[in-house]
C-alpha cells in the first residue's frame, strides 16, 4: 500500500514538474507556421522608424491598397521617387556638405546615399542630370507577413472598421527593419474578433465573424 501511494505521489510530482517546465518556456515554443520574430534583410534598407515614426507618414500613403482591397500592397518604386527624385540623402549629410562648400567657397556637391543609389539604379534614374535613363529592374523586396493559402484576409475590411495597422503589425513606426510581431494563428485572430465584438474597435461597434466561413472559403 505504501509503495502504491509513493508511486502516485511521484507520478503527480513528475507531472507538476513537467507542467512548470513547459509553462516556463511557453514563449520559446512555436506552433507550425508561427513566424513571430521573422525579420529578413531587404535589398534596400528602408527605415519605417524614419518615415512612419519621425516623419509621421501614414501607412496608407504608401500602402494604398489597404483601404480598398485585400492586399495592402508593396509601394511601387515610383511612389518612392515622388519624394526621392529630389531628396537624395539624409538631411544632415546634405547640410554638412553645404557647410563645407560655404567654407571652401565652392558649389556644394550632390550627395547621394548608398541606399538611395540602389533605388536610382533600380528605376534607371540619374540624379546628376535629374533624368530617367529608360532602363529599370524590379526591387526584390522580401515578404515579411504571410498567411496560409487556405486563409482569407481582407485589409480593407479591417482598415475601414477602424483597426489600427499596429494591432496586427506591431509598432512598425519604431522599426528600422520590419519584423513579424504577432503569431497570426487562428486563435489569435478568433480571440481578436471575439474581443472586438464585445468592446468595439476604437469606439465603433463591429460584427467580426467567428465562424469558419468567415476566414476559410
Amino acid at each position: 500500500m505504501n509503495s502504491r501511494i509513493t508511486t502516485i505521489f511521484l507520478s503527480v510530482g513528475l507531472l507538476l514538474t513537467l507542467w512548470v517546465f513547459l509553462f516556463s518556456f511557453t514563449d520559446q515554443i512555436k506552433l507550425p507556421g508561427d513566424n513571430t520574430g521573422f525579420e529578413p534583410p531587404q535589398p534596400i534598407n528602408y527605415s519605417h522608424r524614419l518615415h512612419a515614426g519621425e516623419m509621421r507618414i501614414v501607412c496608407q500613403h504608401c500602402h494604398t491598397g489597404a483601404e480598398v482591397g485585400k492586399h495592402a500592397a508593396i509601394p511601387s518604386a515610383s511612389t518612392c521617387m515622388n519624394c526621392h527624385k529630389n531628396v537624395t540623402a539624409p538631411f544632415l549629410e546634405v547640410k554638412q556638405e553645404q557647410t563645407s562648400a560655404d567654407m571652401e567657397k565652392r558649389q556644394p556637391k550632390l550627395i547621394v546615399s548608398t541606399e538611395l543609389k540602389k533605388l536610382y539604379d533600380a528605376v534607371g534614374f540619374n540624379p546628376d542630370s535629374n533624368k530617367y535613363l529608360n532602363k529599370s529592374k524590379p526591387i526584390a523586396w522580401a515578404r515579411v507577413h504571410s498567411l496560409a493559402d487556405f486563409v482569407y484576409f481582407n485589409h480593407s475590411a479591417h482598415v475601414n472598421s477602424g483597426v489600427d495597422c499596429q494591432t496586427c503589425h506591431g509598432p512598425v513606426e519604431t522599426m528600422e527593419r520590419v519584423r513579424q510581431v504577432k503569431d497570426f494563428t487562428m486563435g489569435y485572430c478568433v480571440n481578436c474578433h471575439r474581443t472586438s465584438n464585445l468592446s468595439g474597435v476604437n469606439g465603433k461597434n463591429v460584427h467580426a465573424p467567428t465562424d469558419c466561413s468567415g476566414c476559410h472559403y
